[in-house]
């Protein structure tokens, strides 16, 4: 496999570098003890993605909408076709995590727009993130971490840590009361950060995205998950994308003046107006473990002019450990 780096491979490489230096203060934690952390959760496998490490390429196309163009200037809503990078994967650090639990699923997405403009997002199948900060994050990884000795996690530790921070637990409830999705194509994937969006005036209106399967969600039951197997979902998307059926409508809930903004582990009200700023739709999936996104950081804090983030901490602490992270893999020749 060519593991050349291409210059806009490159280049978002270094958007990200230089976000991780522009990171605020708060949202500093030594990003090379949090990878050395995720590797000694979720296993180290050289060339692979510390986390999501199990996923496949795809190209997309995005349309935005007049809705989006009311809200931002953003170039991405423009109404004209933009080109897309796309990743599906599994959550977790290992290459080898099966398809059929009930388990994160994730759709990562580069928006090329006009004048050499890079949007990144990282979107997961569950509407809370699994920590609220860096410095919590770093605590939940340590605590899991296998003990040396047993090769497993110790559970006094584990469950001093979960006494602790009840928030972590929302995620992983989350996910156990869901049943498998039937496709990387037939699951709500939200963003889980709040974003502001700025019009041509400078209003910023802030929300948080989901997208959402056009036709809706598809689900399996135990059994048929069972008899799926632990690799079915690369081949799925691609047959269901040869016959044209995985596009996401890209819909934004709308904050409202005292929502909490400020957290991944926090969704906004249920009741919170959406809208639609557009519409992705999956062109084709890569044949193989190559493709255009294998060097692609998908660091959320590279956005484009007319989308602007929030004070999330955990937000902002993404980029320097999504640098290390890249600087290893290609370092030892980046994988899927």
């Amino acid at each position: 496999m060519n593991t050349a780096v291409s210059l806009p491979s490159l280049l978002t490489i270094v958007g990200c570098a230089a976000a991780a230096l522009c990171t605020p203060a708060f949202a500093q934690v030594d990003p090379t003890r949090m990878v050395d952390a995720f590797e000694r959760a979720g296993g180290k496998f050289e060339g692979f993605r510390r986390s999501g490490a199990k996923g496949v390429c795809a190209t997309a196309e995005f349309v935005g909408s007049a809705q989006g163009r009311e809200l931002s200037v953003s170039s991405a809503f423009s109404g004209q076709p933009v080109p897309v990078v796309a990743r599906f994967s599994i959550g977790g650090g290992n290459p080898k995590a099966p398809d059929n639990g009930r388990s994160q699923r994730n759709m990562a997405l580069q928006f090329d727009l006009p004048g050499n403009e890079t949007w990144l997002m990282g979107n997961i199948s569950a509407p809370v993130f699994g920590a609220s900060s860096p410095e919590q994050m770093l605590a939940r990884l340590e605590a899991v971490a296998p003990d040396p000795e047993t090769k497993k996690p110790n559970p006094e530790k584990v469950k001093a840590f979960n006494d602790a921070n009840p928030d972590t637990l929302l995620q992983g409830k989350y996910f156990a009361s869901q049943p498998v999705p039937a496709s990387f194509g037939k699951v709500n994937y939200w963003g889980v950060h709040a974003f502001a969006f700025v019009d041509a005036s400078g209003k910023k209106q802030y929300g948080k995205w989901i997208f959402e399967p056009v036709g809706g969600t598809q689900s399996l039951t135990d059994e048929e998950a069972q008899a799926k197997g632990p690799d079915f979902l690369h081949a799925d998307l691609r047959q269901r994308v040869a016959a044209g059926g995985v596009a996401f409508d890209f819909n934004l809930q709308l904050a409202q003046p005292g929502d909490k903004l400020d957290s991944a582990v926090t969704p906004l009200p249920a009741e919170r107006k959406k809208v639609t700023l557009g519409r992705l739709t999956i062109k084709s999936v890569a044949a193989d473990s190559t493709g255009p996104c294998v060097t692609i950081n998908f660091n959320p804090m590279v956005l484009p002019k007319g989308v602007e983030p929030s004070t999330d901490p955990m937000l902002a602490a993404r980029a320097a450990p999504y640098a290390v992270s890249m600087g290893r893999r290609l370092g030892e020749g980046p994988k899927q």
